[in-house]
Formats: C-alpha cells, structure tokens, sequence
C-alpha cells in the first residue's frame, strides 16, 4: 500500500475528499505503524514515513470514511522511567473523531501478565479485543444553525443523560430509545419545550470505557466518567450503530435540532483523566503511545500514577501537548459540533501545576486567550479528591460553577438545621461572599440542590440513609453525609400526611433554586418525581434505576416545576445580572433588597446570630435592578416580598408597616398549595399573611 509523507497537522484522521491523512505524537517512539482492519477484522500496518516536532504521520489515498483503525507505537519499555511501549499493544488515536465496538476485558489488554503483574512485559496482541477508531465524514449540512447565545443570566440548565431521558419513552420509537436521535424526538422535546429550559447539560458523550470489574458483577459505567477519546461522540447512543462513524452526524443532528429550539447543549467533560487507571490498568491507547507525557506520574517512583481524582491517574496539564489535545478537543466540539459551553468535571485537578491548585495555571492562561473557548459558557466542578481541591469560589472571571455550598446550605435550612439564615441569606442572593469580589457576576453561582452524583430530588425528601446495594460494594460507596430529610419515614410509604409533607418539601426546594440569584440547575427527572430508591451513587446502575420512569412522572409536580420556570422568566429581578446593594437607591428611600424578620421589622447584626431562627422575608425591588436590557433601555420589573418558613409550624408574617415598602401584596405562590395561589386576597402594610410551616410564599406588590 503506497503512503505519501502527508502532513502533521491536523493530528488524527483526516479525511480530504480523496483520501486520508493520519498523524500521531509521541516523543518517545521510534516507530509507529498505522493499522488499518477490513470488514472481516483483518489487520494491514502501514508504517508512518514521517515525523515532524514528534509528531508521526502520512496520507493514504483511497481511504475514505467508514475505514477502521488503531495505531501501534514502537519505543522503549522501562516503566521505571514511565515508559511503556509496546507494539503488541493496538492503540486507540487520541484525535479518533468515532470509535466502533467495546474493549474486551481480555488480559491481551493489559501490560502485564495477571500471574505476574510486576514482572515480564506482557506481549499477547491486544488487537482482537480492542475498539477500532473509524475514519468519518467531517460534512454535514448545518443550514442556517445559529447558536442561541443565551445571557448566562437568563440561563435555566437541565442536567440530563442522554440514554436515561428516552429508555422508557413510551412514544419514543423502541429502536431509537437511549439515543441522541431520541433526545430529539418529538416527543421527548415536547418535555423540555413544556418545561423551558434554555439549556440541556449532558453527562459525558466523550467515547467511554466500561471497567470490567463492573462487568464482572453484571453493571456498567452508566455516568461516562471514564473516558478513552475527547473528540469522539459515545458509539453506544447512536441508534444506527457506531461502526460507520454515524453517532457524529445524529449528535450534530441533535445538536441542531435542539438550537432550532432555542435551547443550548453543554458537554459534561472529563479531562482530568482517562480509563486506562493505574500501573495496574490497560493500555488503551495513551499509556502506549507516550505515557510520561500524558500522564502525571510519581516523581520518586516513575511505575505510579498521581492520582487527584480518585480513579488511578491524572492527566499531565503541564506538558504543551496534553494542553493541545484538551484545547483541540474543546474546538472540536465548538467548531465542529457546535456546541454552546462545558461543564469540567473535577475542574481543580486541571489547574494543579505542581501540586496545589493554581489559580494562574496554564490551562486558565490558554482558555482565557483562545478566541473560540472563552466565549463559550464555561462551569467548573471547583473541586477534586486531592489535598486542598475543594476550590469553590476561586475560579477566574470567565468561569461559572457548580456551587457545593448552595447545595449544602439550601439542604440544611429545609431539613431544619440551626444556624443557617446567614448562609442561606447569601446562597439565595447569588453567593456574594464567594464571587462579588473577584470581577464576577451572580451568573458566576451555578445553583443546584440535587445533581446526578447524589440522591434525586424525591429520594432526598424519603431518605435519612443511602441504599446502595444493587451496586454490589456493601453500600460503603456514595456520600453517608447526604444533608436529606425522609420526614418522618426511611422510604416508600402509605402514609398520607408523610408523603403530603415530602411533596411540599420538593416544592419548596424548587422555589427557592428558580427564586435564587445566579443561573439555576436542574437534575433531570426531579421534576417528574423521579426516584433511584435511595441509590445516592448510581454511576453503575445502566437500567431501571436510573432511567427516566415516564409512565409514574408526577404531573402535579411537573406543571409546578415549569410554572416557576415561566415565572423566573417573566420577572428579571430574579435574574439580576449584577448584585444586590441592600441599601437605599439614589434617593427612592426604599432599598434595591431587604431583610425582614416574621414581625415585619428589619433584620438587625443580632437577628442573623440567632440559631433558632429559620423564617425570614426577602423584599426584592423590581424599581432597582442595575443594567440596561440589549436595546439600551431600563430594566423595571414587579416587586415580590417572598416568606420562607423554615419551622415545621405556621407561622403569621407581618408585612412591613410603611407604605413606602409597599401598599397592597397579592399571592402569587404558595408551596402549601401547590404552586399559583389564584385568590382574590390583598394584604394591606402591617397585615398578617399566615404562611404554613415549611413553605414558601410569594406576594408580588400591586
């Protein structure tokens, strides 16, 4: 087969309309030979002819889309030193845009021989149990496709799985359920259009692994957090198959679709590390190709892994090519799939440079100056396994997160902790003592109360304990400090009063995410009522637990959940795109935000002490939010007085007495009944509104 120098970049398969160009770094090996398969399996090596900056590679004409692939990677053996090349071993191509098939657990894929895991290299052909990269068809007709560039203020995410949403679809064809195709289905669209969210957060799409030890017990890496190529879509949620390359054209056709929506798409996305795992681990496809590049590795034992997520190793962020693969793959994404943003899984082991966690790192360097990246929606998970990884609030200005302690403290103030208001307080308001400081925005605060790593919604109202069983490691995996409340029960029950008290919780901790400053997640399914029976970690569980049960969605809970979303929507001043002064504006003598306590008085220094106290008002002023709309005009709103009851008594709220504050309140919501309150009560200044224990009221000014 005749192989022409080809060039060597772009790295990866690329295909040109005549043939294909295939390029490899390494700077450790001293021949690589490309693999080509035939439909039958049967292996063709063509051997790279050139190498440019350690970058292998040359172009093969009449290799088209659809052609299967791997590389084999010549080079030293001295894992002493970090170095483990072996061409025994078929490799997958970090750039592969498609992978076709599964890795067989087959002891050909691993370094070693199991009788021996410390001795003699292990040299069985791993080829008859590995995936294959498949070239693709980079075209596709994207029309008119413009991203919906939503404000991240007015931003509502609906974190969802891709295969989860549409399983157990019953109008969703049986042959495209669990696919990207599905997601789009009309009838799963008509969810999130009845809904309104503005965007979908997928958990990881990024081709993935299934451990075996998972397999071994009869499971698998439902989540995705174990990924093998960054620039290739998952082959499993592909309802025409991967072995063509085909799940590439169905998730952009998703990716359209849901933009012809209105709705954004943001990647869950996990570069800290791969599936490969430790010295124990297989060799897949960058621990044979130049592991002590990749890889982070122990400087006084070069065998080892650091390991600052918790799965065998992480990536190495310091080295120029590590840094080029993550930034290559990001534009992949954007440019090429048109993705709107990602959320960065275990984003703090991203920034470690040494050891510790640097703010100034180079992977915040080369995001904040790529022209493509930084304008993209960009949240981080602000934390990981290792020492001091717990980074909430310390991100750059660019960045969102995922804010653990709205999580924690909106949990705790419903489950009736002391010593919470002044948490809460903060949380409701966007998280000032974390972000205002620093040159961000209330956007910077992604607010969530269940996420997919935890208990849902409805399981975190049932549960005092996790229930982990079905994941067969004696139920010591998961978080045992979940901050949930069963209210009075562990698990399903018949009482009335216990499951009347359990939909209010959900109710209220709705509210108070949609009310909340700052851009609101929400945990696909917790609108539907959605339980895992108490599985707080169901990572593994690729089956009824997980999936979305659409024929037991809870409908009530359903319509509630997007009434609020429609209310967040009409009212800016729950979405305010600057902070809160919380004193008077300009003269008006009535402040932009309050603080009142049950008898209608301000709060005082004394009163946030109180540990007691779990009941407060919000006045929110609609006549005070900072900013011009996009058309240079002021932005004026309604003004809303909101009650939070935090005592499982009800409790009488007086509304402040000077009619400066305002002059007639009418509610708008009750969580005690169930959303909108349609009633033609008005209260007047100095007037008592009873609002039930544990509930949320909202009064809007007339």
């Amino acid at each position: 087969m005749k192989i022409h120098p080809g060039a060597p970049f772009p790295l990866g398969a690329t295909y040109g309309g005549a043939g294909t160009n295939f390029s490899l770094f390494s700077e450790v090996a001293e021949r690589v030979e490309l693999c080509l398969f035939d439909g039958q399996g049967q292996e063709t090596r063509v051997e790279l002819p050139e190498v440019t900056a350690f970058c292998w590679h040359g172009y093969l004409p009449n290799v088209v889309p659809g052609q299967r692939y791997g590389f084999r990677v010549h080079g030293p053996w001295d894992p002493a030193e970090g170095h483990r090349c072996n061409p025994a071993k078929l490799l997958l191509d970090p750039y592969a845009k498609a992978v076709d098939g599964q890795v067989q657990w087959n002891e050909a894929v691993f370094p070693y021989h199991f009788d021996d895991p410390e001795g003699r290299r292990n040299d069985l052909d791993s080829g008859p149990f590995m995936p294959k990269c498949v070239v693709i068809n980079p075209f596709f007709d994207w029309g008119n496709d413009r991203p919906p560039s939503r404000p991240a203020h007015e931003s509502v995410i609906y974190e969802v799985h891709v295969k989860g949403f549409t399983q157990r679809h019953p109008a969703v064809p049986e042959e495209a359920r669990g696919s990207y195709s599905a997601l789009v289905d009309p009838a799963a669209l008509a969810h999130l259009k009845r809904l309104a969210v503005t965007a979908v957060e997928l958990l990881p799409v990024h081709q993935f692994v299934h451990d075996s030890q998972l397999l071994e017990r009869g499971l698998r890496n439902y989540w995705g957090y174990n990924s093998i190529a960054y620039l290739a879509a998952h082959n499993e949620y592909a309802a025409a198959g991967g072995s063509t390359g085909q799940q590439v054209q169905e998730l952009k056709h998703m990716v359209k679709t849901l933009h012809q929506e209105g709705i954004e798409v943001i990647l869950d996305v996990v570069y800290n590390h791969t599936a490969e795992g430790n010295h124990l681990g297989p060799v897949l496809s960058l621990k044979g190709i130049d592991n002590a590049s990749y890889y982070r590795l122990v400087p006084d034992d070069r065998r080892y892994y650091m390991d600052y997520t918790g799965t065998g190793n992480s990536l190495n962020m310091r080295h120029p090519h590590v840094l080029q693969l993550v930034m290559d793959s990001l534009r992949y994404w954007v440019l090429d799939v048109h993705v709107d943003g990602f959320r960065f899984d275990l984003a703090s082991t991203l920034a470690r440079e040494l050891h510790d966690v640097d703010r100034l790192s180079a992977f915040f360097d080369i995001i904040q100056q790529d022209p493509v990246i930084s304008q993209v929606k960009l949240i981080a998970e602000p934390w990981d396994v290792g020492e001091g990884g717990y980074q909430v609030g310390n991100f750059p200005p660019l960045w969102s997160e995922w804010n653990g302690k709205y999580r924690d403290t909106v949990r705790d103030y419903w489950r009736g902790e002391p010593r919470t208001l002044g948490d809460f307080a903060y949380r409701f308001t966007g998280s000032p003592d974390l972000y205002a400081t620093t040159g961000r925005r209330p956007s910077a605060s992604v607010n969530f109360v269940t996420a997919h790593d935890g208990f849902t919604l409805r399981d975190l109202v049932s549960y005092n304990e996790k229930h982990n069983e079905a994941n067969g490691e004696d139920n010591r995996d998961g978080e045992s400090h979940n901050r949930s409340w069963n209210c009075g029960v562990e698990g399903p029950t018949g009482d009335p009063q216990v499951n009347a008290l359990r939909a209010r919780q959900q109710r209220n901790f709705l509210a108070t995410l949609f009310l909340s400053q700052g851009i609101p997640m929400l945990l696909g399914g917790d609108e539907m009522g959605r339980t895992q029976g108490g599985n707080n970690n169901a990572y593994c569980q690729d089956n009824e637990i997980s999936w979305f049960d659409w024929e037991s969605a809870d409908e009530a809970l359903i319509d509630f959940t997007a009434r609020l979303i429609a209310f967040r929507r009409q009212h800016p001043v729950f979405r305010r795109r600057g902070w809160f002064l919380g004193k008077a504006i300009r003269g008006e003598g009535v402040r932009d935000l309050g603080w009142f306590r049950p008898d209608g008085e301000l709060m005082n220094d004394e009163d946030w002490q109180h540990g007691f106290a779990k009941s407060l008002g919000v006045f929110l002023n609609g006549d005070a939010i900072p900013g011009l709309d996009p058309r240079g005009e002021r932005v004026v709103d309604d003004t809303f007085y909101v009650l939070f009851n935090g005592h499982h008594e009800p409790l009488p709220f007086r509304l402040p007495a000077r009619p400066d504050w305002g002059e007639r309140w009418k509610p708008v919501f009750d969580t005690a009944q169930d959303g909108v309150e349609e009633t033609a009560a008005v209260f007047a200044p100095g007037e008592e509104v009873r609002v039930e224990g544990r509930t949320v009221v909202v009064l809007m000014r007339q």
